[in-house]
């Protein structure tokens, strides 16, 4: 009998606002079809927008608790329960990829909304072990892509990695009014970061300061930036990259996903 496991791809959600974890919309459809679309993972490595840290962590209890990391939302959204369970043999096997590299195996974080607003749908059932790594925020954008580089591996052990943030993601000058609009230099550096994805030019995607006045009005930090660089680490020269859904919404808030296959 063969043990061989089938190679997993590796997602980018551009997770927008909580509120998706309640709505049936295009983003949050195309999110249940990818989910559909990938071979059943025995675990999720998650990299969300959310956890962001000085050194480096990654989730090692057996239930992680769901994380209601927001405020001024309906009761329905701060009752919400993603009960997956955890992977503590992950946890360890993320420790050993990444070494040596210290990280530090964590028993008080859980899973926060930029992990469980996306698994809602994709994986409602909620039945696939989670492990949620953190993001240190010392750290510059070359290291987090050579991060994601060293999780390669777990792509052919039966692990979906995903990344959870959004390419532009400006709140200080959000139209929460309109969800149709987008702002043009947001509209700009969305399509300039598309189509650098689909040309494989991940140095521009590192260096996307190098944008200019678009870049720093799309990225003002960090935090939502970084999740697509431990993705796009996991493309090599097998894998085959797709954008199954992109938009800018309320004016400065990218939905791209892109899913490494």
């Amino acid at each position: 009998m063969s043990n061989s496991v089938t190679r997993i791809p590796a997602v980018f959600f551009g997770h927008g606002s909580p509120m998706n974890t309640l709505a049936r919309n295009r983003y949050t459809e195309t999110w249940s079809a990818v989910g559909s679309a990938i071979p059943a993972p025995r675990a999720i490595l998650a990299i969300s927008a959310h956890w962001m840290t000085r050194g480096t962590a990654v989730t090692a209890m057996g239930e992680p608790q769901t994380i209601h990391d927001f405020g001024g939302f309906p009761r329905e959204l701060s009752e919400f329960q993603y009960p997956a369970p955890g992977d503590a043999a992950l946890a360890g096997r993320v420790r050993d990829l990444l070494a040596p590299l210290d990280v530090q195996l964590d028993g008080d974080w859980g899973l926060d909304h930029g992990v469980w607003s996306v698994l809602a749908h994709v994986y409602p059932k909620a039945d696939i072990p989670v492990v949620q790594l953190s993001m240190d925020a010392t750290r510059p954008p070359q290291d987090h892509y050579d991060l994601g580089k060293r999780l390669a591996p777990l792509r052919e052990e039966g692990v979906l990695v995903i990344g959870s943030g959004n390419v532009v993601h400006n709140l200080g000058v959000m139209d929460w009014r309109n969800a149709d609009k987008a702002y043009d230099w947001a509209t700009r550096f969305n399509q300039r970061v598309r189509g650098h994805i689909e040309k494989r030019e991940h140095a521009s995607l590192v260096d996307y300061q190098k944008m200019g006045e678009d870049a720093r009005m799309s990225v003002p930090t960090v935090e939502h930036y970084l999740p697509l660089l431990y993705v796009l680490g996991l493309q090599d020269d097998k894998s085959t990259v797709t954008i199954p859904i992109d938009g800018v919404e309320h004016g400065s808030i990218s939905m791209m996903s892109v899913v490494v296959s």
